[in-house]
């Protein structure tokens, strides 16, 4: 029996005046990206993208294509995407692919004191 993809990733959005957060839970690879680019692609126009990684176990080439092309669209359009608190495995795929010199990292903490000062 096949492993349904909403058992292997799950991914949820909230949408500020200003940042979009998107959570990522699971793993990227082929089955799954689509899920990931779809939430991506259908995230408001904001200043701000964060995609936390925190949940994010595994990160495909399939997956690190999405980041970079999320990251040129986003751009395109006058916003940034930032990844935030990716899990140590994915951390390593994106020195690994230098990823990490292209798109801003932040901890949780840098992102909520980052909310606190676009809110006040």
């Amino acid at each position: 029996m096949a492993e349904r993809t909403e058992d292997r990733f799950d991914v949820r959005t909230r949408i500020g005046d200003h940042v979009v957060d998107v959570w990522a839970v699971g793993e990227v690879d082929l089955a799954t990206v689509g899920q990931l680019r779809g939430a991506l692609w259908a995230a408001p126009a904001r200043p701000v993208l964060r995609l936390h990684l925190s949940g994010v176990r595994l990160l495909s080439a399939t997956g690190v294509r999405a980041l970079v092309a999320a990251h040129l669209r986003i751009r395109a359009r006058g916003g940034e995407l930032v990844l935030v608190d990716p899990d140590p495995v994915v951390s390593r795929v994106l020195r690994a692919t230098g990823l990490h010199r292209v798109i801003p990292i932040e901890t949780s903490t840098t992102a909520a004191r980052d909310c606190a000062l676009a809110a006040a």
